[in-house]
């Protein structure tokens, strides 16, 4: 930030938070294969978060399958984590599997997500079949 320039995801003076935020910037602006290197260099390992954002970026390179699997294991170490439910049930209404997806929502709300934006986007994607880039 002082600098305003780039630096290579890998540079030691960058902390996971600071990378996660040039994750989610490079996925919005639809650059997937750029996430997925800055998520390569995180320090905190294979974390749940981590394998949300893996499976966002996986899934909006093409690669829907592996973005699954992403999802699926940051569940398995976090089931309570409504962000990677809100991806997996979008993925899975770009599947049209709406009644998985719905599944999805139902454990977002069970787990106290009701009103947030993992919430209401999943529930606008299955209600309209579009879903979001971010």
């Amino acid at each position: 930030d002082k600098l305003k320039a780039c630096t290579l995801p890998e540079d030691s003076r960058l902390d996971d938070d600071t990378r996660f935020r040039a994750v989610r910037e490079l996925a919005w602006m639809g650059r997937p294969e750029e996430a997925l290197a800055v998520l390569a260099a995180m320090a905190e390992g294979e974390t749940d978060r981590v394998l949300t954002y893996r499976g966002f970026a996986l899934r909006k390179s093409g690669n829907l399958e592996a973005g699954l699997m992403a999802y699926e294991t940051a569940l398995t170490q976090n089931p309570d984590n409504i962000l990677a439910r809100s991806y997996y049930g979008q993925a899975l209404v770009e599947m049209n599997e709406m009644q998985l997806a719905s599944l999805q929502l139902d454990e977002i709300r069970a787990r106290g997500g009701t009103g947030t934006w993992a919430e209401q986007s999943l529930a606008r994607a299955i209600a309209t079949g579009f879903t979001y880039n971010f």
